[in-house]
């Protein structure tokens, strides 16, 4: 009993860690889509972003 608690622990761990990097992956692909439209579409000769 204490081993199959363990597993479904395990489980459900990696579980979530599939979701959280799924997710953060999406994040980073939007990041790179906004961070390409900026850089094409910047002002003459000055940053696009002020940071």
């Amino acid at each position: 009993m204490g081993a199959l608690l363990v597993f479904l622990l395990i489980v459900a761990l990696l579980f979530g860690f599939g979701v959280a990097v799924h997710a953060l992956l999406w994040v980073a692909i939007i990041a790179l889509i906004v961070w390409l439209i900026g850089f094409m579409f910047r002002p003459s000769g000055g940053r696009w972003y002020y940071w």
